[in-house]
């Protein structure tokens, strides 16, 4: 997901796709300890994305 897609977002779409790449993270991370990740990029990836939400939810605050 790249900034451009997050800021074209509302709140409430960002808070549903912040919740659904957690539990997504999580599944990965016990795939992952299992031994039976599949690719194991798309840790890095989410991790990521849940930043670039994060942040832009911040600025919004901020911005208020």
């Amino acid at each position: 997901m790249k900034y451009q897609e997050v800021s074209s977002k509302s709140v409430s779409e960002l808070y549903d796709s912040l919740y659904n790449l957690k539990k997504e993270l999580l599944n990965l991370r016990i795939q992952r300890s299992t031994g039976s990740a599949p690719n194991t990029a798309q840790i890095r990836k989410n991790r990521r994305d849940v930043a670039r939400i994060k942040t832009h939810l911040t600025q919004l605050t901020n911005k208020k």
